[in-house]
């Protein structure tokens, strides 16, 4: 699925199933809640921070999936085309970090 298609998909479902989008402040907070759950998980399977039982059985590609899902509504509701972006976002990287991370040698 292409994030063109996925844009479509997610507004489909959400002038059908969802009735409406939330305001665009109310999905960023919903973008946040969850990112932290993202980041809860992450740290409890990666870092130091033990298991809950509320935390047991959640996954990690459905939390990446949540948070891309706001996300995909925060870009249809503000008009941003999620593929051009990217693919701009690639071209000022390459621009502006051609070396700096070759040249970092924290990275080594």
């Amino acid at each position: 699925m292409t994030f063109d298609q996925a844009q479509k998909d997610v507004d489909l479902w959400i002038k059908t199933v969802g009735v409406r989008y939330f305001n665009e402040l109310t999905n960023l907070g919903i973008l946040m809640e969850e990112v932290g759950e993202l980041s809860r998980l992450m740290v409890r399977n990666y870092g130091e921070q033990s298991f809950k039982e509320s935390d047991m059985g959640k996954k990690l590609g459905d939390e990446m999936a949540d948070v891309l899902w706001v996300l995909l509504c925060l870009a249809n509701q503000t008009g941003v085309n999620l593929t051009e972006a990217l693919e701009k976002n690639f071209e000022k990287k390459n621009i502006r970090d051609a070396n700096r991370h070759i040249e970092n040698e924290k990275l080594y």
